[in-house]
């Protein structure tokens, strides 16, 4: 889960799910969602605190009949004694967005995501293939906040495996169900190659730029540094999807939408092309709410499972998927075998 940078929602920086800076709400006048019987005040206003920040934030807040909204919730919550009593309430209501993306994490939740170590990051994986071709696969990382060693392991590989003559890449984005997008970007960033790659676009219109500078995004060039640049610089590049590819992972693959000598193969992705911010109420609980819907560097809007250029049937035994790719990649000038 992640935000782009925009004017007044910083990116995703300094911990694992803060994609924006916190806006900690909880602080609304006692009484602003009727209180039935057996509500306390407490829990009531904690309850309106929620559901003020979806109906102001929401990506489809224009699309919410939020009077329902609210009246369902209140009466899911009607013996709510405590705040933590409303958390049922708070996450139908999420449900009724309908978004497929909002969640909720208590407070218990949201210090385990918020404080998750860096041990047991899967780190980025690469390979010399036949043909001289470069294959890189992108596990998922949780935030920016543990992405360093991600960001180093993976251009540590791309510049190995370039030393070696790569000609094409594989960029394996099947095993990533989401996250974070800046280490993934910028482990990528050299082959993806600089200028905006996409945006995320938000239900008022403004719009979020994703911009690579020296192979990095431009807002963690003081943290990760520029990237090595490759010594044949935009090589033709395969990026490969499954139904698992999800979130951060499919802000990724976006990226890579109508870049020259580009081409996707596999499945359909898993359908939320969408950016969320984390809202953080009184008690540490977090509103993880989606806010903006996801473009590609020639402003097509995303909605749904993003279909690759090449659909592959999954099989038994034989990546062909893979090899799908590699074929085409063999194909590529420069890639391209003498006859």
């Amino acid at each position: 889960m992640r935000v782009p940078t925009r004017g007044r929602i910083s990116g995703l920086t300094k911990a694992a799910l803060i994609c924006a800076a916190l806006a900690v709400a909880g602080c609304t006048a006692e009484g602003d969602v009727e209180t039935v019987s057996g509500m306390t005040p407490k829990a009531s206003a904690y309850l309106t605190s929620a559901l003020d920040v979806m109906e102001k934030h929401s990506l489809v807040t224009a699309d919410v009949d939020w009077p329902k909204v609210r009246r369902n919730a209140v009466a899911r919550a009607r013996k709510a004694q405590t705040p933590a009593e409303t958390y049922g309430a708070i996450r139908q209501a999420l449900r009724d967005l309908d978004d497929r993306h909002s969640t909720f994490f208590d407070p218990q939740e949201a210090s385990q995501a918020l404080n998750a170590p860096a041990d047991g990051l899967m780190l980025p994986e690469g390979r010399h293939l036949a043909g001289a071709i470069g294959y890189l696969a992108l596990p998922p990382v949780p935030s920016d906040r543990v992405a360093a060693p991600y960001v180093r392991a993976a251009r540590s590989t791309v510049s190995a495996l370039d030393e070696q003559g790569t000609c094409g890449w594989v960029i394996d984005m099947r095993s990533n169900s989401g996250g974070d997008m800046w280490g993934p970007l910028a482990a990528v960033g050299p082959i993806l190659g600089d200028g905006t790659v996409g945006e995320a676009v938000y239900a008022d219109g403004e719009k979020a730029p994703w911009a690579i500078e020296n192979g990095t995004p431009r807002q963690y060039i003081d943290e990760w540094g520029s990237a090595p640049s490759l010594a044949r610089p935009m090589p033709p590049v395969a990026v490969l999807t499954s139904r698992r590819t999800a979130s951060a992972a499919e802000a990724v693959t976006i990226a890579f939408q109508g870049r020259p000598n580009t081409r996707t193969f596999g499945q359909p992705t898993a359908g939320v092309p969408t950016a969320n911010a984390p809202y953080q109420l009184s008690d540490g609980a977090l509103v993880i709410l989606t806010v903006a819907r996801e473009a590609d560097r020639n402003g097509h809007l995303y909605n749904g499972p993003i279909t690759p250029d090449v659909n592959v049937p999954i099989t038994h035994g034989h990546d062909q998927v893979l090899t799908t790719a590699t074929d085409w990649l063999g194909t590529q000038d420069g890639c391209r075998k003498a006859p």
